[in-house]
């Protein structure tokens, strides 16, 4: 059980290529925050921003903050898609591209040159669109900024390979090339993501480093695949090899949470997500996620989102003016 394929599933990764660029040094770039871009994209929810160097080198860091170096194969991902610059030079100057987004884009994925004439950088950027409420779980043992290089390995190097031919043809390909470069962009995130994982320090906690510990990995599996089923701690515990006391103490380190706790709020973000996609009744998603009593499930409810089901339902389908808290 892969308890990372069963998170992404759930989250609904929506991915595409938006830039393709060759620049010279000196060179710098600002992109603006995520919630600037995302209405650009079409998107309403969490836009995760990332920036793959295929030639040359820069850097690259959150606005104000520490930039990281970059050489070519780095990705660069910016998970809360906070405002950011990529460049080359000394000093960065970097233009500001939220007054110039409509131009930008509008380009498609037409090669975009521009620069000093020094050392060539070559990159493509691309976002990634999720529901901002499945995603948390994730988004959040994620850094603000982090990099990995895809380069080493088949798997990276062929997607690396991929995704340059794919958006160097943008512009001829055939009908269906907009979704091949989606699920591109999705593979490369995942992809990256296992990187990062595996490379975490042995002292890290929060939920990506759970997911790598052989105890508290295969219990978040086992949950996450059976959110509903009548857990009770003294099962899943068996069912992952240890004590109850021992996962216990396993889950907190990394998680600062109890298991059933943690399973208690992923089934309320399951039941919010059928809450905005389906019709059902509220009774009926309540028992879907593993509630006997409808009423239990809308006291849980409340206390996790502010607003008792129904009110969410209607606020996420746009049929009052109030906003989701």
């Amino acid at each position: 059980m892969d308890v990372i394929s069963e998170l992404l599933g759930a989250v609904r990764l929506k991915g595409a290529f938006y830039f393709n660029g060759e620049f010279t040094a000196p060179w710098g770039v600002r992109t603006p925050p995520a919630e600037v871009l995302a209405p650009h994209f079409g998107q309403a929810g969490r836009v995760i921003i990332f920036h793959l160097l295929t030639e040359g080198s820069g850097v690259a860091g959150l606005e104000h903050g520490t930039l990281l170096p970059l050489t070519a194969g780095d990705i660069v991902v910016f998970p809360r898609g906070d405002a950011h610059v990529v460049g080359n030079g000394v000093p960065l100057h970097a233009v500001d591209y939220e007054g110039e987004l409509h131009r930008v884009l509008a380009q498609g994925l037409n090669l975009t040159r521009s620069g000093g004439g020094g050392e060539t950088t070559r990159f493509v950027c691309g976002y990634l669109a999720c529901d901002p409420h499945m995603a948390r779980v994730l988004l959040g043992s994620l850094p603000p900024v982090f990099k990995v290089n895809v380069r080493s390995g088949g798997a990276g190097q062929w997607l690396e390979s991929a995704i340059r031919y794919s958006v160097s043809e943008a512009h001829t390909a055939p009908v269906g090339g907009e979704a091949a470069l989606a699920r591109l962009a999705e593979a490369l995130f995942i992809e990256t993501l296992r990187r990062h994982i595996a490379a975490l320090p042995a002292t890290e906690t929060g939920w990506l480093a759970g997911v790598r510990d052989a105890l508290v990995g295969k219990a978040l599996a086992l949950l996450h695949a059976a959110p509903a089923k009548n857990w009770t701690i003294g099962e899943l515990a068996r069912k992952a090899g240890a004590s109850r006391s021992v996962l216990a103490e396993r889950f907190r380190h990394y998680l600062d949470d109890s298991p059933m706790a943690y399973l208690a709020r992923w089934r309320l973000q399951l039941a919010a997500r059928q809450l905005q996609d389906s019709r059902r009744t509220v009774a009926a998603i309540a028992a879907d996620v593993g509630y006997e009593s409808e009423p239990a499930f809308n006291r849980a409810f409340r206390r996790e989102f502010g607003v008792p089901p129904a009110r969410y339902r209607r606020a996420a389908r746009g049929e009052h003016r109030k906003p989701i808290p």
